[in-house]
This record gives C-alpha cells, structure tokens and sequence, in this order.
C-alpha cells in the first residue's frame, strides 16, 4: 500500500518519468515493472530513513552548508575493513568531517579489476572488505555523527566476472543482450571510425573478441570491464534497482562513474549523448520519489562551461553535484608555474554558471591528475599548451631543474607526448624530497605550500573533501613497484596504506603532521563559521596585480571576505581594488590595507573588512 508521502511525490514526478522512460523504452508493461519495482524498494526502507528523507525534503540543498567537509578514502588502507573503519570513526569526528566517500568497495575480481570499478556483484560487499551487515552498521554509525556516505556507482559496466557476463558467455541471450555485442568486427569498425579511446597505450580499441561467445564485446575502458547495454530497458530497471538497494542499506551520495559514456550510438563519438542526459534525469526522480535523502554527484571530466548539461535545468535537474576537476588541475599548474592567470580564468567561468552547479572540490583524489587545461586561454596568454603540458608533468614528476615535487607519471604516451601525473599532495608539495634531504627548511616550505593549495581550494565555491592522509603529510608509497600486480600502475604511488603511527604525532607539537593538522584545522574553524561561507554567498576572483597571487572575493549583504594567495616562492606585494579600509587577517590577525598587500612566500590571508 502506498504511503501518503510516496503517493505525493509520484504525483509530483509520475508524468514526467512515464513520458521519458517511454521515449527511450517504448514499452508500457517495462515501464509497469519499473513502477513495481519502485514501490516495493519504498516499502524496504526503514523507518528510519523515511525520516532522513522527510528531514532532506524540507532542506534539499542541506549538502550546500558550510559546514560540509569531505574526504575520501580506500577503507581497507585506511582501517583495514569496514568494521575496522567504524572502530576508527572518533578520528573523523575530530576532524569534523561530514560527507564520507569510500572508493568502491562491491564485489569485484582479484587481482584485476581498476581499483574497484570492475564490479560483480552491485549488491554485495567484497569480501575482503566486510559484509553488507557492516555497510548498514557503518552507514547506522555514520549518520549519528552527522556523516553522509557517500559511494561509487558504475553505471557504464560490469567485470567479466560478473553473473551476467558469465551466463553471457555460456550462451543466454537474454544475458548477452545486456551488453554492446557483435558477431563479426564489421559494426564495431564503424564505432571506431567515430569513437574515441580513453586509454590508447594501456587498453587500445573499444571492442575485445570474447571466445566463449564467439563475439565481440564493447569495452571502453579495460578488456575486462563490459559495457552495459542500456538500450535494453532490463539493464536500465537492474541498475536503478541495485542503487535503490544500496540505498536502503542507508548510503545517501552516489557517485556516478562515468556518466558520459553510458548510451552508446553508431555514428557518433559515444559520448554526452541526449540519452544520457534521459537517464540520469530518471534516476533522479526515482530518487526524489522513492528516497529524496539520496543525491547524485556525477563524475564528469569537461570543461566547466560544458557542464551545466549534467546539472539539468531548474524545472527539470539532474545531478546534484559535480567534481570540480578543472579546479583541482588548474590549482597544481599554478602551483608549478607560479602564474595564477589560468586558475583565475577558470574560476571566472565556474562563477559565471549558473546557480544550481555545485561542485565538489579538491587536490587530491584516488586517481591520477590528467593535465586538461583550457587550450584556448592558454594560446591567449602566450602559452604553448604542449609544452605547457609537458612542463608540468615533468615539474611533478621531479625531473625538472630545481623542481621541489617527487611524483610519477601515469600513462606517458611518447608519440603525443602526453603524460599524467601521480603522487600525493605532500610529496608532489615538496615534503618528501625535503625529508629525504634531511633539509628542515625545504619541509617547513613544504607544509606551507600543502597549507596554501588547502586553503585556496577551501575558498572556492563549493565545499573541499580531503584525501585520507593528507592531513597528516602521508607521502609517497613506492612499494607497490613489489606487487608484480600493480607495479604497473604508477596510481598505487599514492594509494598507500594509512600511516597510524604518523596519525599520533599529529598531537606532537613540532612535526610535519602537527603541522599540517593544526594549520588545516584552523582553516576549516574558519570556513564553518564565517558567514561569508554560507550558501547565498556571492563568489568571484579579484585582479591583484600579480601574476603569482591569486584572489578570492566573498560577499554576504554587508559582509565581505577576500581570500588571497601567493604561489611563488618570493614576497610579493599586491594590490587589490578595494575601498581604502582596513582589514584583518582572520589567520595571523594582522591589520592590513589590501590596496597594498604584502604576501610572504606560499601565504594565504582571509581578510575580514572591518566594521563590517
């Protein structure tokens, strides 16, 4: 029996989800299995969660607050297991984090499957990593601190392994129907004529010849991962039931893997497709009708005035959120070159979005930083992009002269010269090569750099996630060049086991983890009670006369709040077009003029207007 609430929200969405589902379907008893199926995953939820939802329904943009702090992490690095990570929960808390993005942690093959994003099973925790039982425990254990887990979603996939794929390849058309598949190569040649490869020199061409069923097999990313066939309304009802599930397991973020990719078309480059943009908007009315606790953050690597496509219209959205890539990228190019002016442009388009684009911002994340600058913006100021492009890779990788980073490269492709870089946010900040040198000054810059970029990246609009261990300095991990099995891949540089020991020396006054704790913590006191951070908040860049400074304006009805940074390892002296008052540093508590601005090397002001 329907609920009043539920009855009202498919009132509120009913017409529009029929009229899109039967654009894409055609089918009036699927789209009725559908219906079915929704109902009953509403009659699962707990009571529980029916009143986190009624809770978000009064406040749907609760994930905008200023007090939301991220941070994400592979919980077997970070605790061992799930029920290793709920022991360790107060740690969180004492970082007063808020939204919890574990890295994908459902049923997958061993050793071969992408970090996690070759699944086999959507509705079943690996093994290795706990049960289903521990996931509700943790998401029970989360949300009484007032954390929101939030999990990825692989939409565009599934392993090889996966049940599927198996009674695919024993022969059931109903299972191989599921997936993009042909029995000669002549229509998979016309896809490659139009259809970009993601990974060129690591996993060359979209299609893989599988024996067992005699047939080629669309894979865009690894052989081992099959891409779905979401033509198939079936594979479109088994995947929007597997979110549900877990859904009602109490996760309340999911991260959708590779949105672009999902609807493939003949004749075309596979990607952005208008029936994508109908399916993510039918997922999010399942969700608002069946769970609105839910959101949907989308994985989507475009250029930001690209991106308001993902976020729908206000009549009509479509994710709540999106990674703030470009952010990240342009935040470590201007760290390298001491030149904030593509950071600057980059940020001007974001603010120019419109109001419904919110992004997730950070510096480090579990994958590789893929060096996708503006090219345009760059030829405007003067800036060959390749070589641009081959600077930084090199600059991070620590093979340029004087360079301070220690990192790796990720799919160097010399016939394009192309390059990503890996490593963490200490070691690619200098940290690491300081230590190793047992140089005390090259750390203390170092922690100032980590510092700086936190800061910067805590100013934008937006709120930061954290990657686990850079709040203690963790630098790089080379001991996964050992494991036969993942020596190849230079992204385990960074996906290290969490250092415990380390995490207790952050209460010891004078180390680098002490350090860096103590400085990220007053950044983020600051951020969760300056009005300036609230939602309504006005955000834009400030001019600075500096090319190594960059600026942050933030405006609330009278209050003001400018967040400057230097990037350049030399003083310099800006000028910002202020009124002729006075300000104060919220960090040092310095009285300044910022129409002259002195910024020691690596230092990051909040200035307050006074009387204000």
């Amino acid at each position: 029996m329907e609920s009043k609430d539920y009855k009202r929200r498919m009132q509120s969405h009913g017409q529009e989800l029929y009229e899109k589902y039967m654009s894409l379907y055609h089918d009036d008893r699927s789209y009725e299995e559908l219906y079915l199926s929704m109902e009953q995953f509403y009659q699962n939820r707990s009571e529980e969660l029916k009143e986190l939802d009624l809770k978000r329904e009064q406040n749907p943009d609760w994930f905008r607050d200023r007090n939301m702090l991220g941070m994400t992490m592979y919980p077997q690095l970070f605790a061992g297991n799930l029920k290793g990570l709920i022991d360790k929960l107060d740690y969180l808390s004492e970082q007063n984090i808020t939204y919890l993005h574990l890295m994908p942690l459902l049923k997958m093959p061993h050793p071969y499957n992408d970090g996690g994003y070759a699944v086999e099973d959507f509705r079943t925790v690996d093994s290795e990593i706990g049960t289903n039982e521990d996931l509700e425990e943790l998401t029970k254990a989360l949300r009484e601190r007032g954390i929101s887990l939030c999990l990825d979603f692989v939409m565009n996939h599934t392993a090889d392994t996966h049940e599927w794929a198996m009674r695919a390849k024993a022969g059931e058309w109903e299972y191989i129907s599921r997936y993009q598949t042909y029995e000669t190569y002549d229509i998979p040649s016309r896809f490659e004529q139009t259809m970009p490869q993601v990974f060129p020199t690591t996993a060359p061409g979209n299609f893989t010849w599988c024996e067992e069923m005699r047939r080629f097999v669309l894979t865009t990313f690894y052989p081992y991962q099959w891409d779905l066939n979401y033509h198939n309304p079936k594979v479109f009802h088994e995947m929007v039931g597997n979110i549900l599930f877990l859904a009602n397991l109490g996760v309340e973020i999911f991260r959708i893997d590779a949105v672009p990719y999902i609807w493939k078309e003949l004749g075309t480059n596979c990607r952005n497709l208008p029936q994508v943009h109908t399916i993510v908007r039918m997922i999010r009315m399942i969700l608002e009708i069946v769970c609105p606790g839910v959101i949907l953050k989308g994985e989507v690597v475009m250029a930001p005035k690209e991106l308001p496509v993902y976020f729908g219209t206000q009549k009509a959205p479509e994710c709540h959120m999106l990674y703030g890539v470009s952010s990240m990228v342009n935040l470590w190019a201007a760290l390298a070159t001491r030149d904030t002016r593509l950071l600057k442009h980059q940020m001007d388009v974001i603010h120019s979005l419109p109001d419904n684009c919110y992004f997730v911002n950070y510096l480090r994340c579990h994958d590789d930083i893929g060096w996708g600058l503006d090219e345009e913006q760059e030829r405007k100021l003067q800036i060959d992009p390749l070589k641009h492009k081959e600077y930084l890779y090199r600059f991070f990788e620590g093979t340029f002269p004087e360079s301070f980073a220690r990192g790796e490269l990720y799919n160097y492709d010399p016939a394009s010269r192309d390059a990503r870089s890996c490593g963490t946010t200490a070691s690619l900040c200098g940290i690491e090569k300081g230590g190793f040198e047992d140089d005390a000054r090259q750390v203390e810059k170092g922690i100032q750099r980590v510092l700086m970029m936190h800061a910067v990246c805590m100013s934008l609009k937006g709120f930061m996630m954290l990657s686990s261990g850079d709040e203690i300095g963790q630098v790089n991990d080379y001991r996964y060049k050992n494991n036969p099995d993942l020596a190849e891949d230079s992204r385990y540089l960074h996906r290290s086991s969490f250092s415990w020991e380390n995490a207790k020396l952050r209460k010891k006054k004078g180390t680098v983890q002490n350090e860096i704790w103590k400085g990220l913590k007053k950044i983020e006191q600051i951020r969760r009670k300056h009005p300036c951070f609230r939602k309504e908040a006005s955000v834009t860049t400030w001019d600075t006369c500096q090319k190594s400074v960059f600026a942050i304006r933030r405006t609330l009805a009278e209050k003001e709040l400018v967040c400057v940074a230097n990037f350049a390892e030399e003083g310099k002296m800006a000028c910002l077009p202020t009124l002729n008052a006075q300000y104060e540093d919220l960090f040092s508590g310095e009285i300044l003029n910022l129409q002259s601005l002195w910024m020691a090397p690596y230092q990051y002001r909040w200035c307050v207007r006074k009387n204000c």
